[in-house]
């Protein structure tokens, strides 16, 4: 039974699509991509047109109906295709567990700055005080289902986003800045490792011309230029005494 039922629902679903999309003019279709283009980019439930406690069968349903509007096969609107795609994107926000909790979470935050200023503004109506008290909380109930705090609610997120979406942006420049300065300073100790090794085997390369060089000077001696002195030298006609021939310089 449950099959059926759901089989049953899902058909009257597609013959009331087909008796809309009947008619349907291009001019609606046209208005529909020009709404879904203006929307605030960081806010889904906006370019699908729902309310932000929408359930995920709310979800399909809706992304089902509107990509059908503006589909690029059916739009001849020029963007239809840019608007058809910012609407797969927002259904796969709002379908993503963590990104559905994210913007519901920012939702919240906003619902919250709203009663928080909504409980001043009734310090000061004392009318509006004590109906609120008399009715339980169904008066601010009603007032938070009102058009006029659904506005705001929707003014307060777009905001709250924006400002997320900004620390986020910060965030990622410093961590880009950082992994910029990390890797300059890699590329500098490679750099300088590599000099090093090229030192190194220079070095290596010309062994064998410094080890003949000192061979030669070891066999031939060194001569002495006019006017060196000579280096202490020990007497060797007296091996009894120890004392050192004093440099004797020549004129």
């Amino acid at each position: 039974m449950g099959d059926n039922s759901r089989a049953n629902s899902t058909a009257a679903d597609d013959l009331l699509l087909k008796q809309f999309f009947a008619e349907v003019g291009e001019v609606e279709r046209d208005n529909e991509v020009n709404r879904i283009l203006s929307c605030f980019k960081l806010n889904a439930f906006e370019y699908l047109n729902l309310p932000f406690d929408s359930s995920i069968d709310e979800v399909k349903k809706q992304y089902r109906k509107l990509s059908l509007l503006v589909h690029p096969d059916k739009c001849k609107h020029p963007q239809a295709k840019e608007a058809f795609g910012a609407l797969a994107k927002a259904q796969q926000i709002l379908h993503d567990p963590s990104e559905r909790e994210y913007l519901l979470n920012q939702v919240n935050a906003a619902k919250e700055e709203l009663r928080a200023k909504r409980k001043k503004q009734l310090k000061k109506d004392t009318a509006s005080k004590l109906k609120s008290l008399v009715d339980e909380g169904k008066y601010e109930q009603e007032y938070e289902q009102s058009e006029e705090f659904q506005k705001q609610l929707k003014l307060k997120v777009r905001e709250l986003l924006t400002d997320q979406e900004w620390r986020r942006r910060k965030m990622q420049m410093r961590i880009s800045e950082e992994e910029g300065r990390l890797k300059k300073d890699e590329e500098e100790t490679k750099e300088m490792w590599k000099r090093k090794r090229e030192h190194e085997e220079q070095w290596e390369g010309t062994r064998e011309q410094r080890v003949s060089s000192w061979r030669d000077f070891m066999k031939g001696g060194k001569k002495v230029k006019k006017g060196e002195i000579r280096p202490p030298k020990l007497k060797t006609e007296d091996p009894n005494k120890s004392y050192v021939q004093r440099p004797v310089k020549r004129g």
